[in-house]
């Protein structure tokens, strides 16, 4: 039965009345009240023809109410919530007030204004209120509103800046003017960080200073230096700068000094040095300088300081550190190795003995560095010591020679003269060795004598290859980032002369990038690319190419944007190094500064690819009738015709009878033998080294993407994740590179989830993939001792006991991972890893480079060619992790230090600690990643350096009085 109409009427009614009525807010008797007074307010305020006098009386009563209000910092002050429905009608009443035929004085408009402006904070439809009445208001009464509105302030003029910028000159003077009052109301309530970042808005961080005093600098300057790495061109130079104005007025001059080095200017350099006569200061500085910038000239007349900027002094305070940490008996391969730890108990003689004692050789350089001292070489006699080097062939006697070159590694009177006798050696290859220990064992100190150019230039131009070579690569580290002129007059012609083979032409521009890193030097790069110019398309395929390639990028390290001018002109070689090229010098250009468009950028190379892969992919998309077409054939096959095909009838043995049979055939066919293999490999070597040099520049944009992200923690994890990513879905060249780039960004920092990681490639069916994971986590652990990288290395040479090269590698790994008996780090940056040390990337890069194809360079038997050699490009970035502290004398004295995690304070109230979980020790200690130092008793000692890293010199308070026993 239908129902009736009044049935049918009830619901509807009932549907249109609301289900939840909204109730209105129970208000306290103390709140009702203070509506109600606001709401007589707003009727006053409309009333016509009253007295200037009352209008301005009514002003002020909502104005105190509105200051006096207390609330919670997460809730609304009520004297705007209940104001907050009046806000239309009173903008329309400042409309009538402010109209030219008012008869309000302008005071009493500019009263209301600045009412208004702080109501407008509530009101969600307003376009910039606060702004346009805060400018319609008087400046003076800024100040009166509280912290909340200034922040809320200091949003709009951000945002309307960016607006109006270009559009407006007379509104941004306007606001640039407000913004400039409200700076010191930031910094008297302790939020530097807003005042930072407002002037960062408007564009004026320059204005900074003037608005600083002794309290308030530090935190500022903190909070600036920490934004550089988020910041984009000109913003992070234009941060440094201030900072560095900054600090320099406050006399804070090692701080300074640190922003001088970052911004790579020897004239700020020499300022700081300028601006105080103080001799125990400067030297403090020179030790600073020691660690990154060993090509500046002091500007004083003292010689201790310009001994200390050379870096002379080191051997005698690294001696210092070993005795004191009781680590002077010299130690043997086997102490590395711990063979009778491993599964399979190995000796030197089952396999390729000479590549073995070849990595004993390494083994004991590493591992001895700097000590003076071993039981392979030194404490032999000379004789015995002919036959270590002998032990090996080949090649391998240079290494072996050389190594001796790390045994006295920074000490060049001893070092010198140990190798003395091999430079008259009747073997080439021992020669050779000693060259190049020449070079290992004066790297990274520059002082007047510069023996060792003195002792290389004459086989510069040597006919015999081998000597030549390493002569060259011998003055590449003794002289890295010194950008010293006579090694240029000695290399450029090398670079220059097309006559050359590519591997002299090429070594050369590498020892050059190595010497004048990060200088931009125009002769050098027009010898170079002259020369890329010059060469024939063969020539430019040749595998030495690459450290071309690298040379030049290292000349632009850190040197933004005048890389630019380089990049156009390399369009004009017209061979597939020109993309390796760009890459290169675009990589060395941003390295540290982990630039997210420049990592990007290297994303989208690294996942092109190349043209065969698309065509397949291509094909793959067709119909079966479009490929056939392509192939030249009209017609389908029948079905009939398929099958009366004597492949496919039905014959006993076939398809019917016997489908397993084929099926095993087919299985055969697609399982063959690893010397079948290898067969058709050799066949198609040359198509896979021209398929090879077209994709070659992604490997060096995989390690480009670990360069540019070491200098930021977050872009450091976000690349480590998009390396799997690449191990995955890459062509064989970007996995090869994957385990150097992870190796690179996290270089003396064993974190368990990259070295668990490395393990896991370290087993990965490609074997160069595997030996580079395998290097990496050496380079991971490089100067730690990791127990547990110790224990993973020694059971892959169990497993790889059987494959010579990979427990080579094994082997190299094991000796960086003892580096210097765990008292020496490869870690690029310096002083609280602020600064990049340019030299020690350049030495990571080269070698990394060298392994992306590790059977032609590292792992090489050749003995005509540069091989394993390159492994001692490492020796530039080595420096100890050490703290020693020294009295004004400049003499070791023994002082408790808190060492500890360091602690980011950065914008933290009050003086929060900056280290954590610390352990206190007695001075010389050696500090791991990511540790801090820092003086037990503050009242006692006064430390002339803002960070206790490396030499600091101390000296004892004029107010210290030593309690009475």
């Amino acid at each position: 039965m239908a129902p009736s109409s009044d049935q049918t009427a009830k619901p509807e009614a009932e549907q249109k009345k609301p289900k939840n009525p909204p109730k209105e807010e129970e208000l306290s008797e103390e709140d009702q009240r203070l509506k109600d007074d606001l709401e007589l307010l707003v009727e006053r305020l409309n009333e016509p023809d009253q007295k200037e006098a009352l209008y301005s009386e009514y002003l002020t009563t909502m104005k105190n109410f509105i200051r006096e209000s207390t609330t919670s910092m997460t809730a609304v002050p009520k004297p705007l919530k209940f104001l907050r429905p009046h806000y239309t009608l009173l903008t329309e009443l400042y409309e009538k007030w402010s109209s030219s035929g008012s008869k309000i004085s302008n005071d009493l408009v500019v009263q209301f204004a600045d009412v208004l402006s702080v109501l407008a904070m509530t009101y969600s439809e307003s376009d910039k209120d606060s702004l346009k009445y805060r400018l319609l208001a008087s400046d003076e009464t800024i100040a009166d509103w509280g912290h909340e509105y200034m922040r809320h302030l200091a949003l709009e003029i951000g945002e309307s800046y960016q607006e109006k910028l270009g559009l407006d000159k007379a509104f941004i003077d306007r606001i640039v003017q407000l913004s400039l009052k409200i700076v010191p109301f930031f910094l008297k309530h302790n939020a530097e960080a807003d005042a930072v970042d407002l002037l960062l808005e408007i564009e004026s961080i320059e204005k900074l200073p003037q608005y600083l005093d002794d309290s308030t600098y530090a935190r500022a300057c903190l909070y600036m230096v920490s934004c550089v790495p988020l910041l984009a061109p000109p913003d992070d130079t234009a941060f440094l700068h201030t900072a560095f104005s900054i600090y320099l007025t406050h006399n804070q001059l090692t701080q300074a000094l640190t922003l001088a080095i970052k911004l790579d200017d020897e004239g700020l350099i020499k300022q700081v040095f300028e601006s105080t006569h103080d001799s125990l200061i400067h030297k403090q500085l020179a030790f600073i300088l020691s660690q990154q910038f060993n090509r500046f000239n002091y500007p004083g007349e003292e010689g201790d300081v310009q001994e200390i900027i050379s870096n002379v002094k080191l051997p005698e305070y690294y001696a210092y550190l070993v005795k004191e940490l009781n680590l002077l008996d010299p130690k043997v391969p086997e102490d590395v190795y711990k063979s009778h730890l491993e599964n399979t108990r190995f000796g030197f003689g089952q396999i390729d003995s000479a590549k073995q004692n070849l990595a004993a050789s390494f083994v004991n350089a590493f591992l001895n560095l700097g000590y003076g001292s071993d039981k392979l070489f030194i404490q032999t006699g000379e004789q015995d010591s002919q036959s270590w080097i002998y032990k090996t062939k080949g090649a391998g006697m240079i290494s072996s020679t050389a190594s001796l070159g790390s045994l006295y590694q920074w000490n060049i009177d001893e070092g010198l003269q140990a190798l003395d006798r091999y430079t008259y050696s009747a073997e080439d290859e021992v020669k050779a060795g000693a060259l190049l220990g020449t070079g290992v064992v004066s790297a990274n100190i520059h002082d007047e004598a510069e023996a060792a150019l003195a002792l290389l230039q004459e086989y510069v131009t040597d006919p015999k290859k081998v000597l030549q070579t390493n002569a060259i690569n011998g003055l590449g580290l003794a002289f890295a980032g010194s950008a010293n002129e006579e090694v240029l007059n000695l290399l450029l012609p090398l670079v220059s002369d097309t006559d050359l083979s590519c591997e002299v032409s090429a070594l050369a521009s590498l020892a050059l990038g190595h010497v004048f890193v990060g200088t931009c030097h125009g002769d050098i790069t027009s010898a170079i690319l002259q020369t890329l110019l010059e060469r024939d398309f063969a020539q430019l395929n040749n595998k030495f190419i690459r450290f071309m390639a690298l040379g030049l990028g290292l000349l632009y390290m850190g040197k933004t944007e005048m890389a630019e001018d380089v990049l156009d002109i390399i369009d004009a070689i017209e061979h597939p190094i020109n993309k390796t090229l760009k890459v290169l010098v675009n990589v060395c250009a941003y390295a540290g500064t982990g630039n997210v468009l420049q990592i990007q950028s290297l994303l989208q190379m690294c996942f092109a690819r190349p043209k065969d892969t698309l065509e397949e992919e291509k094909k793959l998309g067709e119909s079966e009738e479009d490929q056939l077409k392509r192939e030249g054939k009209t017609e389908l096959p029948t079905e009939a015709s398929a099958t009366d095909s004597p492949t496919t009838a039905a014959e006993p043995g076939s398809q019917d009878a016997s489908g397993d049979v084929e099926m095993a055939d087919a299985t055969e066919v697609k399982t063959e033998k690893p010397e079948d293999v290898k067969d058709k490999a050799d066949l198609t070597t040359e198509e896979d080294d021209d398929e090879e040099e077209d994709e070659l520049f992604q490997g060096f944009a995989v390690l480009g993407l670990a360069c540019i992200a070491m200098g930021e923690d977050i872009g450091q994890d976000m690349v480590l994740r998009h390396f799997s990513h690449l191990m995955h879905y890459g062509n064989p060249l970007i996995r090869r590179s994957v385990p150097l780039a992870m190796g690179l960004v996290s270089a003396s920092y064993p974190q368990m989830k990259v070295f668990d990681i490395l393990s896991r490639y370290s087993h990965d069916p490609d074997l160069e993939v595997t030996q580079n994971a395998i290097y990496a986590m050496g380079l991971v652990g490089a100067g730690t001792n990791n127990a547990r990288l110790a224990q993973l290395l020694r059971q892959l040479a169990s497993y790889y006991s059987k494959s010579p090269d990979s427990l080579f590698m094994v082997r190299i790994a094991q000796g960086i991972l003892s580096l210097g008996k765990g008292t020496l780090t490869l870690s690029p940056f310096n002083t609280e890893r602020s600064i990049l040390n340019k030299v020690s990337l350049a030495s990571l890069l080269t070698v990394s480079v060298a392994l992306l194809d590790p059977k032609s360079f590292i792992l090489s038997d050749s003995t005509t060619e540069t091989s394993h050699q390159m492994l001692y490009y490492l020796t530039p970035a080595i420096k100890p992790r050490m703290l020693v502290t020294v009295d004004e004398d400049l003499n070791p004295i023994k002082v408790n230090v808190r060492v500890g995690q360091a602690v980011d304070v950065v914008g933290q109230a009050g003086k929060p600690k900056t280290i954590t979980g610390w352990v206190t020790q007695a001075t010389p200690v050696l500090l791991s990643y990511g540790e801090r130092a820092e003086l037990e008793n503050n009242e006692e000692w006064i430390s002339l350096s803002h960070t206790l890293e490396g030499i600091v010199i101390l000296k004892k308070s004029p107010d210290f009085v030593e309690a009475d026993a």
